[in-house]
């Protein structure tokens, strides 16, 4: 089943959903890696570590170390991976509003990681964005 490729469709059907619990990036190494008793919701090797997204109670619980919560909001819209604008459209409005954002893309969606604090003024950013292309159809 192939993804969603047509921005204005992406915009207006993104219909994103914050999960309940905050994530953590960390940094740990191979070793560190190989002995976590859990299976982190995402990994990337990276040439000084590998990049881990937890709970913060995996963290707390297991020792890792990290500077900051996130929320993570899945945009439920299965996107193309092959879509143009979607993600730079998402982030600019974003920026605008002054929230970092860390963006994830897998096959069927894409994950927005922002401040946790910051997670309330994200989603009204989203669903202004949602409203606004709904509108403009």
């Amino acid at each position: 089943m192939q993804g969603e490729s047509d921005l204005r469709t992406l915009l207006a059907t993104m219909t994103p959903v914050l999960h309940e619990r905050p994530f953590i990036f960390c940094s740990i190494s191979q070793d560190d890696y190989d002995k976590l008793p859990f299976e982190p919701l995402g990994t990337f090797r990276e040439q000084e570590g590998i990049t881990v997204i937890v709970t913060e109670q995996q963290t707390s619980e297991n020792g890792l170390p990290y500077d900051a919560a996130w929320a993570c909001i899945t945009l439920t819209v299965h996107s193309s991976l092959s879509a143009v604008g979607f993600l730079a459209a998402i982030t600019a409005a974003l920026a605008r509003a002054g929230i970092p954002v860390n963006a994830v893309s897998a096959y069927y969606h894409d994950h927005l990681f922002v401040p946790w604090e910051s997670w309330e003024r994200a989603m009204e950013v989203l669903g202004s964005i949602s409203r606004n292309e709904v509108q403009d159809a």
